[in-house]
């Protein structure tokens, strides 16, 4: 069984996370599966958006805890290294993709796997589901990008307290937050998911990749740059084939085609 499945449909992919007997949990194996799925998909020019999810009771455990998490013959396990070549990729690639992710949360999302979740850009959660920054457990400090996201996301306060008590949040209190886009029915989370990925890969594809640009560049930017690279971005997206099919849909009264 693949620990990364790959479902390829028509104009999306989804990106399954595949070992459910351990709530998906990560090792490096699966990473580099991961962080290679995504590289496949960028490459396909018929793929416009893609949604991640995990297979079972759970979307992801985070790092699989085991043996080599134990101090050896050279000292304590290097977890800088993994976080930088593993994790932190997989975080880097989401963020920097010219492809919306949508992520679906069908259960835990605990960790790296909270991380990876909240790195993508619209993100659903069955009502079932939780987070939970689980490192403070086990004596270590969130990674993937989850001190970032939760800062900017359901502001200071909560965020440190998230990170230092390691208490779950549930779905509809992630949503109320702020955290994450909503909290669906659990029956219908998949259903939603590919309904959003339909409504991506039909979207302008160059405008969705420059709205990705302007929210990363917004936390470290002053109203006076961010203006500036909308008036940029926006000469772009003015001198593209989707604007031009945008305005003829518009005055014809139909659907545009964009990417056609």
């Amino acid at each position: 069984m693949d620990d990364i499945r790959v479902d390829i449909h028509d104009g999306w992919r989804r990106l399954v996370l595949n070992r459910p007997g351990k709530l998906n949990a990560l090792t490096r194996a699966m990473l580099t599966r991961l962080l290679a799925a995504i590289t496949e998909a960028e490459a396909d020019p018929s793929c416009r958006a893609v949604v991640l999810t995990g297979e079972g009771r759970g979307f992801c455990a985070g790092q699989e805890v085991g043996p080599e998490f134990q101090p050896g013959p050279d000292g304590p396990p290097d977890l800088q290294a993994l976080a930088d070549g593993y994790h932190h990729q997989v975080v880097r690639r989401i963020r920097d993709s010219r492809l919306p992710f949508v992520c679906a949360v069908n259960g835990v999302a605990a960790g790296a796997g909270a991380g990876f979740a909240l790195a993508c850009d619209i993100v659903l959660a069955a009502r079932s589901a939780s987070f939970v920054q689980a490192f403070i457990r086990i004596g270590l400090v969130p990674d993937s990008g989850s001190s970032f996201f939760l800062a900017h996301g359901v502001g200071d306060a909560r965020a440190r307290a998230l990170a230092m008590l390691g208490d779950s949040v549930d779905a509809a209190t992630a949503a109320g937050w702020g955290m994450i886009w909503k909290a669906v029915d659990d029956a219908a989370l998949a259903e939603e998911a590919e309904a959003l990925a339909v409504r991506l890969a039909a979207s302008p594809a160059g405008a969705l990749a420059a709205i990705k640009r302007l929210f990363a560049a917004a936390p470290g930017s002053t109203l006076d740059r961010q203006l500036d690279l909308e008036a940029s971005l926006q000469g772009d997206a003015g001198r593209s084939a989707d604007f031009a099919e945008g305005v003829r849909a518009f005055m014809e009264k139909r659907p545009p085609r964009y990417g056609a």
